[in-house]
């Protein structure tokens, strides 16, 4: 650009100049730093200039100054959209100088690390899901996510083993959450379903250890989860059974369906 370009930047300010040359200095204070920087120095003199009347302009011009540049001058100055247009691109202006200050820290941190920067993104915390279901500690999604289906509690009178069941009717059959709690060890167990027609079938088996699960050596509730084909309607019971070496089930606790 010329060193015309450079010296625009009072009578842009002032909006004496014509369409023409606005549009090539506007060009120019897009690439210019330091037009744009003089530019944002001079508002507190526009601010003066604007509360000086036409008419006193005009007595100080007839002593010295361009009649031209004069009259360009009292149009601005009554020209309401003139000035917002000119605090819009001073506004432009400032937010170019503010950018290429940021740019040359950020350019500089790049050469000064030779890593990319990294932008930090919106964070959350974890995020708790209130459980208002009824049940004990130890229940499945007692004191978080609320399980899934209807809820049905047993204790076995003569073993004392516990059970709580969840119990949801899905298009495959029946799916199953539950938790067994004063289940002695070491033994091996299993879930049976047993249907209204007295048909069963074996839908889960594992392990108890020596310590057992929701007893004293070990407080912690065994918490699994099973599925079978047969829809909820069709089942009379469900039952945890111990299984002897022999294969044959002993019943632990029986939970109804009703």
């Amino acid at each position: 650009m010329s060193r015309v370009d450079h010296m625009d930047v009072a009578a842009y300010a002032l909006g004496v100049l014509d369409e023409q040359d606005m549009e090539r200095f506007e060009e120019h204070l897009a690439t210019c730093w330091a037009c744009a920087a003089e530019l944002e120095s001079m508002v507190p003199v526009v601010g003066l200039l604007s509360d000086i009347d036409a008419e006193s302009v005009t007595a100080l011009e007839q002593t010295h100054t361009n009649p031209v540049l004069l009259d360009r001058t009292l149009v601005a100055m009554r020209t309401h959209r003139r000035k917002a247009r000119f605090r819009q691109i001073l506004a432009t202006a400032a937010a170019v100088v503010v950018f290429g200050g940021i740019t040359g820290v950020v350019f500089s941190n790049l050469a000064d690390s030779g890593t990319t920067p990294q932008i930090a993104g919106p964070t959350t915390g974890p995020v708790e899901v209130p459980n208002n279901r009824p049940g004990n500690p130890g229940d499945p999604g007692f004191g978080g996510n609320e399980q899934e289906g209807k809820q049905v509690n047993a204790t076995d009178p003569n073993t004392g083993v516990t059970a709580t069941f969840f119990l949801a009717s899905k298009d495959f059959g029946t799916n199953i959450a539950f938790t067994l709690g004063r289940l002695p060890g070491p033994r091996e167990c299993r879930l049976v379903v047993v249907r209204k027609d007295a048909s069963t079938e074996v839908i889960s088996t594992w392990s108890v250890p020596q310590g057992g699960y929701g007893t004293n050596s070990n407080p912690q509730k065994l918490s699994l989860g099973a599925a079978t084909s047969s829809k909820l309607d069709d089942v009379k019971h469900f039952q945890v059974q111990e299984v002897d070496g022999k294969g044959v089930g002993k019943p632990l606790v029986t939970v109804p369906t009703g």
